[in-house]
Order: C-alpha cells, then sequence, then structure tokens
C-alpha cells in the first residue's frame, strides 16, 4: 500500500518525548530513533535491570535530554514535557511484570493507570504535539481462553493486577481522546499500541521466558519452566516497535482511523508453546543446553493460550511481520553469545537494527 508503513526520512530532525526510555523496549526504541536522526528526550526511572541495555549501550549519550524521574510525579512530567516541546510523544513507561504486580499491586496499578492519566494529562497542554502513543500490551484484553486471535473491539479485562491495570490504561487513553483530544482538529490524534511477549537481546528482566533461558546457558545452570504447556504470540522487539512508528506517521499525517487501538503480532504460525521456543533455544544455543519442569504445587495465574488478530493493522497500516519466530530466535543468540564475548552492546542492537530494516525493504519489494 503506498504511502503506508514506517518511512526512515519522516524522522529526521522529529522532537519525540519518549517515556521508560531506559527499559527493554524503550532502549531498544531510543537506538532506533536516535540512528534515524530523530532527536529523542526521554523520561523513566533508571534502568530496571543490572545489567541493562541502556547502560551497557550508552543510550544516555544520544539523547537530546535524559530524565530520571518518575511517572507518576505530574509537575515533573509536566516540566519535562514542556522543555522538550515535542511534535511526537510515546509513551511506555510501565510496570511490566505479570508475577510482580501480585506482590505490588497497587505500585501497578498507580503506575499503569495513573501514570498514563498523567502522560496525557501533561500532553494536552503541549501546543506542539501533532501525534500521541500509548504502548499498552496483549494482555489488556479479558483472556476467554478462546482461541481465536482477539480483535481491537473485544472485551478489556484482566486477571491479575498487572492485566487489569493495562486494560485500565486503554480506558483512559479513550476516555482523554474523546474527552479532550477530539474536540479540535488542531489536536493531535491519540492511538494505542496493543503488543506483548516481545523479545530479544538486551533484555535482562526478572521472570521472562528468553532471559530465564539465556542467564542459565550462560551460567551452565537447567532453567527450571513454569509453564511448558502455555501459548504466546511470540515477536522480535523491532517487529511491534516499527508498528508503532508506523502508527505514529499515520497519527501525523491524520489518516483517517489512526486515532484508535491497534494490535501488533506475529504471523499465527509464530503462536508457539513455551516449551516449543525452549527446545529451539537450546538447539540454537548448543553446548548440551537444555531445560526442565518447574514442579513447585503453585504459581500465580496466567493465561494459558493469548494471541491478538492484526487484520486492522494490515489492512489501516500495511503492518506485516518481517522476522519469523525461527529469524528472531537466531538473532537473540547471535546478541547474548556476542555480548557475553565481550561485543559492544550498541553496536549489536544497531547492528540488528540494520539487519532488519534491509530484511523489511526486500520483503516489502518482493510483494
Amino acid at each position: 500500500m503506498e504511502g503506508l508503513g514506517m518511512t526512515p526520512e519522516f524522522w529526521r530532525g522529529k522532537r519525540v518525548f519518549l517515556t521508560g526510555h531506559t527499559g527493554f523496549k524503550g532502549s531498544w526504541l531510543s537506538l532506533w530513533l536516535s540512528r534515524l536522526g530523530a532527536k529523542v528526550s526521554g523520561y523513566a526511572l533508571s534502568p530496571p535491570t543490572d545489567p541493562s541495555l541502556f547502560e551497557s549501550a550508552n543510550i544516555a549519550e544520544r539523547l537530546a535530554a535524559h530524565t530520571i524521574a518518575d511517572i507518576r510525579d505530574l509537575d515533573s512530567l509536566r516540566r519535562a514535557m514542556h522543555l522538550a516541546e515535542p511534535e511526537i510523544a510515546i509513551h511506555m513507561a510501565a510496570q511490566p511484570l505479570v508475577r510482580y504486580s501480585y506482590s505490588a499491586p497497587l505500585e501497578t496499578f498507580e503506575v499503569n493507570v495513573m501514570g498514563t492519566a498523567h502522560f496525557l494529562e501533561a500532553a494536552r497542554e503541549i501546543p506542539t504535539l501533532k501525534a500521541v502513543l500509548c504502548v499498552t500490551t496483549d494482555k489488556c484484553y479479558e483472556n476467554t481462553g478462546a482461541t481465536e486471535g482477539y480483535r481491537e473491539g473485544d472485551a478489556l479485562g484482566g486477571h491479575d493486577p498487572y492485566s487489569s491495570s493495562k486494560a485500565g490504561a486503554e480506558l483512559v487513553t479513550s476516555a482523554y481522546r474523546r474527552s479532550f483530544f477530539e474536540t479540535s482538529p488542531r489536536n493531535p490524534l491519540v492511538a494505542s499500541g496493543r503488543a506483548g511477549n516481545v523479545i530479544g537481546g538486551g533484555d535482562w528482566s526478572t521472570d521472562r521466558l528468553i532471559v530465564d533461558l539465556v542467564k542459565a546457558f550462560i551460567a551452565g545452570e537447567t532453567p527450571l519452566i513454569r509453564s511448558p504447556n502455555a501459548v504466546r504470540p511470540w515477536q522480535h522487539v523491532l517487529e511491534p516497535l516499527w508498528g508503532y512508528l508506523t502508527l505514529c506517521e499515520a497519527l501525523w499525517n491524520r489518516q483517517p482511523g489512526a486515532g484508535s487501538a491497534f494490535n501488533f503480532g506475529p504471523a499465527p504460525a509464530d503462536a508457539q508453546t513455551v516449551s516449543w521456543i525452549a527446545d529451539r533455544l537450546s538447539q540454537l544455543w548448543g553446548g548440551g543446553a537444555g531445560w526442565t519442569r518447574d514442579r513447585a504445587a503453585h504459581h500465580p495465574h496466567e493465561a494459558h493460550f493469548l494471541y491478538l488478530n492484526t487484520d486492522k493493522a494490515a489492512t489501516e497500516l500495511d503492518y506485516r511481520p518481517c522476522w519469523r519466530l525461527e529469524d528472531a530466535l537466531s538473532s537473540i543468540v547471535d546478541w547474548y553469545k556476542s555480548h557475553a564475548a565481550g561485543g559492544d552492546a550498541a553496536a549489536l542492537t544497531l547492528g540488528q537494527i540494520a539487519q532488519f530494516e534491509n530484511d523489511r525493504k526486500l520483503a516489502e519489494r518482493r510483494t
């Protein structure tokens, strides 16, 4: 579809305000935007993990502004956003872990729900803004156990504090969009992006399958897997980020329908079980790597099956996955092995971004 898709030239010189820039996804996006020539002002807490991609890749040096502050601090957020004078604002700051939400439910709701409200409240005071994107998750849907993919109009909800907090963030985004941003054609368009089970090099978060596997492999240990039969829509981190950037361009250009919710997920064949991922990653890692099932009597509730329908993004944004799951897993093994051998984190990440861009260009030519 001519005119759709992420265009690198669009981002050159654009002023972008990005919350959550020190996290895993935020670090990849900060590097990518910087590579594209955007002027990124980041706002987030200190990197949530040690080690972190943000620090190991020295991402702060590439930013126009780097503010360490809490998304729950509205006054601080307002000051940072006013100083940045952004044209595009992307909200990725979050408490992103399901299991942690059971031990810190109030923090989870404060960060994910009120943090989103603070971001949108600050954004509606910025006259330079032309596009606003709130990033949530595939877990914002009320999981009924259905085996077909969830669509953007399906019911929101969540069994655990994390999932329900993200459903709440979606409701906040919708309310602000309709109550404040849609009241004038001069206001920026507002959208939300829903993606989940994002994987890639440089992630060191707790209670994530790929990270748990890689940490164990590096240490020469055998990792324990909680739910080997659970099915998830696995995708490399660059896939949804490409979708977010594409959506921001559509918002900027005031494309009809862009100011709404969009799912970003993999091809149906890449919705695989946890055990399939563990087996394939073990094979790619080599050296006798393997895993075993965690036989503990009780684990917090997690959905057994989750998949997103991405027809809307395909039709309206020409969004289609580029890297299949095998490609994603191979790139992950390459990243962590190279990093463990002393490879530069920024160079590794930027190299994979360049490869992804080239592969996407080739895929577009074939279609």
